[in-house]
């Protein structure tokens, strides 16, 4: 155990017992996760390397794709350890380290890589253990067909909503809303109704210094581009940050009694509860009486139940929890949704699953979640246990292998002690949570009446509710207080109803949602709504514990039914600090965790144990035998001659050590590299021949020709020769014929001259000349048809595939995905795209690569431009490298933003791409863009493709007449270019077109233009010339004037003075602080 603890002590902090990781956290950032070590891991072997988490992300990829010592199976990496000890960052690098190892170049692998940091801003919170601990459980299911990953889900367990709503001493708020309020401009702050963050009751009061502020701001900015990375649309955004904002309000309305029963709303937090009408999007009087009190239905007859205080302020709470709760629900459902894999129902996925779960806590109040966090790690404790102990030595017995028993802390009673029915600690608490009357006193004292003789349980005498566990990590004792209102986790119909029937689609959509077993929340469609109620009541039958329950039950079916991969994780002192190791502390965690025992078992233990059918059926190539019978003298055969020692056989299977399965991959991959070799030479042997044969076939057919063209040469020669003869001998004849004729004609006498006529006036014209027609030309081809982005080079190669045999099809086919592209700029792209009416100079239209490369020829390194593909909707980024030219593939992505393959950064708009890619350079390269490649002349190809679109704004700025004259002047020559002027022609200024359209397109037109001018707003550094519409939430103005009532009711609780302390990180003042012009 001190090398165990002296290995995790030095530089990397990482060691094995066994194929065991166990791996200590360094508090500090280290050098060892960066790209050149994590090129080192890949398909590496494990002996020649230090011990890596990298290596463990190595081995599970290389198991499931099947190139270890079993075939392809499904393969899951279960990371334990007390909270603080690191868990959240290994889970981060295996994925890393998976994705890298997987890599196809897709922007799926990015998708998924900034999942972890979504979830980690919604459901992650400081506590006195850990700064950044997560307060949920979550399994990452990694989906891949052969070696590429086609999808992935979150899997998440019970998020701690408590904490919204109450934080202990020394503990936070979940990250999201300091992210928030550090990173939200002063505009923003001002739409979604955000205060100064010391003034909100559920952060008590507390914010940060102001490099902890400088941090936030910068994760919110990560977390918004996570998002825009996933796929979340922008008014899904902002209808979710409109709800947070609505929490926090929530959480600062107060109560007080009137002269009557009733409760009211107190003054100063009268703007509060305005606030939170509007940013949940609510009516205030409904809102105020489902909070005040309770209406129920009983035989027909409403009956109104006033609420105390206290209960007025449960009901607030219970709002906000469950509130949060729904939308860190959706998030998974939503990131589900746009990461589920897009393959063939009939095709079989391989799955890498990461257990990334709450450690293990003990805190100075322990409460309903510590016993659900608690039991979980009991559960994984008991996976292990079984896996690494109970499996393994029973099989021995079973196989007759001589074994001397090693003892282990078996937890099962402990499991059996919270999970059995019907008299166990989860089952008594839902039997409690029936009663409405029954206290948290009197379920402590259920449980002390029945298992006061457990040696898992202990009584605690005292006038609070507390019992005491014995965990297999220690003794926790729990505070009862809150058990049975946190497992009904119930909330008033009446709010729930209020809730369903709010104008933010998003609030509506999660109070309308179902949830299942294991406490996933199961958005609906709107076709669906009107069942709510139904499906809702059926499922909120089931308890907070029942549900955790259900889901563990479940996470364990999936985590038995994979090849299980452990990595134990250390917690160097308590204190959080780098470079302090408390050795009594790290070996308390390696006692508690049984890796004692591991060390024992692993050391003299088999790990690995296949059968004789799936050890011969792996490994019988090793003995070049075809069609080897799977019988135990194969595999006997076989280890004699791989001359592998230290293993054992038993009656149905063999007994490996675990290092024994490199060795076996070791000699696959020599004979692997030796079929290569013998495929590589007996291929080139093949082409040599084949082409040696072609290269003689060629020559005779040349020389064939050759003889058959001499032969037609001469042939011509003679056939011109005598053609030459013959004319000139019938020349020859015919000057003799006319000799002779000429000799024989008789003298003629002289003909006299004939009178000339008189010439006759000429009658004057009455109408006009007629006027010179030109020529009408021959219509062309549809399958030419002019085009904005018309090509010579593109038709010059439509008419060389028509030559072709079959040429003629694929011709269609490219000119119809030409088409298909060019129909897709103009509908979704030309607007985003025109700046100033005009293209940027970077913007060539649809060219080819090679045209692409030609205007690169003589550019300086740096220079780029973007073009439109040809056969796909989407566009390219071509850079001109110091030897080369390279083409980034730009994404479309399904929220509208624009990504580079491979990048982790999505952008609004083309100009917002290239803005960041001049100060950040594309990956892998680091290539910054510097100059770009404007258009050359008016007769180059690439300014052929943007004719007709580079007047747009100056014809938006002329008068409403002008466009008239500019259609009138297009109509003939370019009717395409007409089309495409009218598809950027303001509403109403163009009064012939306007009438041509039917009145219900009219309607829809100006709506759409008045929306785009009502709402147009331009972030700053978009780089965005024009007005561009963006969400709002859908109460805004009731929003705006709540904040500047809080604002009146303050100052006059001051005595006219400002009460709302300056921050340092938002210096201007929001726009509802100002006075209004």
């Amino acid at each position: 155990m001190d090398l165990v603890i002296m290995s995790l002590t030095e530089a990397c902090g990482e060691t094995y017992i066994g194929d065991i990781l166990v791996a200590i956290n360094p508090f500090k950032y280290l050098p060892f996760y960066e790209k050149e070590v994590s090129e080192r891991y890949k398909c590496h072997e494990k002996t020649k390397l230090p011990p890596h988490i990298f290596a463990v992300a190595d081995r599970a990829y290389q198991s499931m794709l099947g190139r270890l010592s079993t075939g392809p199976q499904n393969q899951c990496i279960v990371i334990s350890g007390e909270s603080g000890a690191g868990k959240t960052e290994s889970t981060k690098l295996l994925l890393r380290q998976i994705m890298e190892l997987c890599k196809a170049n897709s922007q799926l692998e990015q998708q998924i890589l900034q999942v972890n940091p979504l979830l980690e801003a919604f459901g992650n919170a400081q506590t006195v253990m850990n700064d950044n601990s997560s307060r949920f459980g979550k399994y990452i299911q990694l989906r891949f067909h052969n070696s590429s990953v086609k999808g992935a889900k979150i899997n998440e367990y019970l998020l701690e909503k408590s904490r919204v709503v109450h934080q202990d001493e020394g503990e936070r708020n979940f990250h999201i809303f300091y992210c928030m309020l550090a990173g939200i401009s002063p505009d923003d702050k001002e739409m979604y109704g955000l205060l100064d963050p010391t003034q909100y009751r559920y952060l008590n009061g507390r914010y940060g210094s102001e490099d902890t502020v400088r941090t936030w701001g910068e994760k919110y900015r990560y977390l918004c581009n996570a998002m825009d990375m996933v796929g979340f649309e922008e008014q899904e955004k902002v209808d979710m940050m409109t709800i947070l904002a609505g929490i926090l309000s929530l959480g600062n309305i107060m109560f007080e009694p009137t002269e009557t029963d009733a409760l009211k709303v107190t003054e100063k937090s009268m703007g509060w509860l305005k606030a939170t009408a509007g940013q949940f999007g609510v009516q205030e009087e409904e809102l105020l009486r489902s909070l005040i009190c309770t209406l129920s239905v009983t035989r027909g007859e409403a009956i109104r139940r006033l609420h105390n205080q206290q209960q007025a302020e449960d009901a607030r709470d219970s709002i906000a929890k469950v509130a949060y709760g729904r939308v860190f629900g959706w998030i998974v459902s939503k990131v589900n949704e746009l990461l589920a894999p897009n393959v063939d129902l009939d095709i079989e996925l391989n799955e890498i699953g990461i257990l990334d779960i709450f450690g293990f806590e003990n805190f100075a109040v322990n409460r309903f979640e510590q016993l659900c966090i608690n039991l979980a790690n009991e559960q994984l404790q008991y996976f292990f246990n079984h896996h690494i102990f109970l499996m393994e030595q029973n099989e021995y017995k079973q196989e007759g292998i001589e074994w001397e028993t090693i003892a282990f802390k078996d937890n099962k009673p402990i499991l059996d002690l919270f999970l059995t029915k019907p008299i166990g600690i989860l089952s008594l608490l839902d039997e409690q949570s029936a009663f409405p009357q029954a206290s948290d006193r009197d379920f402590v004292d259920k449980l002390n009446s029945k298992f006061k003789s457990s040696p898992h349980y202990e009584v605690v005498r005292s006038h609070s509710p507390l019992f005491t566990v014995v965990h297999y990590a220690g003794k926790v004792q729990y505070n009862g207080g809150g058990f049975l209102e946190k497992n009904r986790d119930t909330i008033p119909a009446s709010i729930r109803g209020l809730l369903i029937n709010s104008v933010t689609p998003l609030l509506s959509v999660l109070f309308s949602a179902t949830i299942s077993r294991t406490g996933t929340l199961m958005p609906r469609k709107a076709k669906l709504m009107q069942m709510a109620d139904d499906n809702f009541n059926s499922t909120r039958k089931q308890s907070v514990g029942a549900q955790f329950k259900h889901s563990l039950a479940v996470l364990m079916e999936k985590m038995f039914a994979a090849s299980p991969h452990f990595v134990r994780c250390i917690k160097p002192n308590g204190s959080k600090l780098p470079d302090l190791v408390d050795n009594k502390m790290i070996m308390d965690q390696l006692r508690y965790n049984g890796l004692l025992e591991t060390i024992r078992i692993r050391r003299d233990g088999f790990s690995w144990r296949p059968s004789f059918t799936e050890f011969a059926q792996r490994y019988n190539i090793l003995l070049m035998k075809p069609n080897l019978p799977l019988t135990k003298e194969s595999c006997m055969s076989i280890l004699n001659t791989a001359e592998i020692h230290g293993w054992k056989s038993g009656s149905s299977r063999l007994f490996f050590k675990y290092w024994h399965q490199e060795e076996l991959a070791r000699q696959l991959e020599r004979l692997g590299k030796a079929a290569l070799v013998i495929q590589k030479n007996y291929r080139a042997l093949r082409c040599r021949r084949k082409y040696l044969a072609l290269l003689a076939e060629l020559y005779r057919q040349r020389n064939a020709q050759r003889e058959r063209e001499e032969k037609e040469r001469e042939a011509r020669e003679e056939e011109e020769e005598e053609k030459r003869r013959k004319e000139e001998l019938e020349e020859e004849m015919r000057r003799r014929l006319d000799i002779e004729q000429e000799n024989k004609r008789p003298v003629s006498p002289p003909v006299p001259l004939p009178r000339k006529k008189k010439p006759q006036p000429r009658p004057r014209s009455i109408l006009p000349p007629a006027p010179h027609l030109a020529p009408v030309p021959r219509p062309r081809s549809k399958q030419f048809e002019a085009t904005p982005f018309d090509n010579l080079e593109v038709h010059m190669e439509l008419a060389e595939l028509i030559g072709q045999a079959g040429g003629e099809a694929r011709a269609k086919e490219k000119s119809i995905k030409r088409r298909n592209t060019i129909r897709w700029f103009k509908e979704t792209q030309a607007r985003k795209v025109v700046r100033n009416g005009a293209f940027p100079c970077w913007f060539h239209g649809m060219i080819s690569r090679r045209q692409a490369e030609d205007l690169m020829t003589d550019r300086p390194v740096g220079c780029f431009l973007i073009r439109v593909g040809q056969s796909r909707e989407g566009y390219t980024l071509t850079y001109r490298g110091e030897n080369r030219c390279r083409h980034y593939m730009i994404e479309m992505q399904s929220n509208g933003k624009y990504v580079i393959l491979g990048e982790d950064k999505a952008h609004a708009s083309l100009t917002d791409l290239v803005q960041h890619h001049c100060q950040v350079g594309i990956k892998p390269f680091n290539e910054l863009l510097t100059v770009p490649c404007g258009q050359t002349c008016d007769q180059n190809t690439d300014y052929e493709d943007l004719k007709g679109l580079d007047h747009l704004t100056a014809a938006d700025h002329r008068s409403p007449g002008s466009w008239d004259e500019v259609e009138e002047g297009m109509a003939g020559p370019d009717p395409v270019h007409l089309k495409l002027q009218r598809l950027f022609m303001p509403s109403g200024q163009s009064s012939s077109l306007e009438a041509q359209r039917p009145p219900v397109l009219r309607r829809i037109s100006d709506g759409r233009h008045h929306a785009e001018a009502g709402g147009a707003r331009v972030r700053d550094g978009e780089g965005e010339s024009h007005p561009k519409s963006r969400p709002f939430p859908r109460l805004y103005p009731s929003i705006r004037l709540a904040m500047r009532e809080i604002q009146q009711i303050q100052q006059h609780f001051s005595g006219g003075q400002d009460q709302i302390p300056s921050v340092s990180h938002s210096a201007s003042k929001p726009a509802w602080s100002r006075t209004d012009s």
